[in-house]
């Protein structure tokens, strides 16, 4: 295998694992919900860390200006962001940095605006910051196209949360479970509506290297003044290369009062971070480029090679095909699997996915299927559900 064509190892190999997600479940079950790819990791990250572990070179993490680097040129590659550089940060992973840019901005009692269904940690991340939830949910509207978004959201809803005062408006962007990114209307909509009524945006990118090519991905601080002046973003190469057990996230602003803002968050919020998975990152943005493309041709053909095994032998599970990222949204509310189907699956078929309830209550038919893997398990994972009828 090169990092021209990356391709998933079997399961028998991916059994030996050691990862959360190959030990959280018994070995009769396959796992599927973790947000991890199963895909050998990129030369130039393998390199460095090899360089760095024969070496002995494991100390605590300094300065990593290789990081900010190759992070403003995987930006400039990608999306012709020129960030600056200066104003880049490093945490441990992309929750710490959504915390601890909370502690910065809001105090216990605030309250925080997210759009439901949505990655589950946001939960925990307000929990932990003791903020109260302000929910305006996306609206299914049920088209499965290309190149028509599956989820509305109501803009008049979302200024109505702003208006009512809310300090923080967290966003997942792209969308994590829905798979979608976000129009420039919508984007600027946000970011207008943060300028009139003081609010803080706090974008999640994590999922960014990772849209496809049906769908421009517009980076939240590379949009106009306005989002510059009101925005925070925090990322990470943890999930466009698969390296998530390395510790090493972003947080990044483009406005020097947010800058000097984020200058009150304590020196351990960089110290706690790992010095391998800083280097790895710093590879991964530099050098990590052609396994990424690579990636993603795979993970596209992955993600339409489910919506054809669904017609064939699940046609009543509702899909629409993922705009970014490695998980598939399945309603699966006509397969009558009890009040949280993902539970039935593992007992029933053997095969684990996230339960939707998880993402928000409105979405407990609903299961997220991790498919960055190869399709032969991605195939064996839908003939378990079918088993489970």
């Amino acid at each position: 295998m090169s990092d021209n064509n990356v391709v998933a190892p079997a399961l028998s190999e991916l059994l030996t694992h050691h990862s959360e997600k190959w030990r959280g479940f018994s070995a009769d079950i396959l796992p599927l919900p973790v947000m991890e790819m199963d895909f050998p990791i990129a030369q130039p990250i393998k390199d460095v860390l090899l360089e760095m572990v024969s070496h002995s070179d494991l100390g605590y993490l300094g300065s990593v200006p290789e990081l900010a680097e190759g992070f403003a040129q995987f930006c400039s590659n990608r999306w012709g962001w020129q960030i600056d550089k200066s104003q880049l940060r490093i945490a441990a992973d992309v929750g710490v940095g959504v915390v601890e840019t909370l502690r910065v901005f809001t105090n216990p009692g605030d309250r925080i605006l997210i759009n439901s269904p949505v990655y589950q940690n946001f939960y925990s991340w307000i929990k932990e910051t003791r903020l109260e939830t302000i929910d305006v949910p996306f609206d299914y509207v049920g088209s499965t196209s290309d190149d028509h978004n599956a989820w509305s959201l109501d803009l008049t809803a979302v200024e109505k949360a702003y208006a009512s005062g809310i300090k923080v408006h967290l966003l997942c962007s792209p969308h994590n479970p829905l798979g979608r990114v976000y129009s420039k209307d919508e984007l600027n909509c946000f970011a207008d509506l943060a300028k009139k009524y003081d609010v803080l945006v706090i974008s999640d990118e994590i999922h960014s290297p990772l849209v496809y090519k049906s769908k421009d991905f517009i980076p939240f601080l590379a949009l106009s003044d306005n989002a510059r002046e009101v925005g925070v973003t925090v990322t990470s190469a943890s999930k466009g290369w698969n390296i998530a057990g390395l510790k090493s996230a972003i947080i990044i602003s483009q406005d020097e009062a947010i800058n000097e803002k984020l200058k009150l968050m304590p020196p351990a919020v960089h110290f706690r971070s790992s010095i391998l998975g800083a280097f790895a990152s710093a590879a991964a943005f530099s050098s990590g480029e052609t396994w990424l493309d690579s990636v993603i041709a795979h993970l596209d053909q992955n993600r339409r090679m489910i919506k054809d095994l669904l017609s064939a032998k699940l046609p009543s599970v509702k899909y629409h095909l993922p705009q970014s990222s490695y998980v598939a949204w399945l309603d699966l509310s006509e397969l009558n699997l009890g009040e949280n189907p993902a539970q039935t699956l593992i007992e029933r078929g053997k095969v684990a996915f996230n339960p939707g309830h998880i993402y928000g209550a409105q979405s407990s038919q609903f299961v997220r299927m991790n498919f960055a893997t190869s399709p032969t398990i991605i195939t064996e994972a839908i003939d378990r559900i079918v088993k489970s009828l």
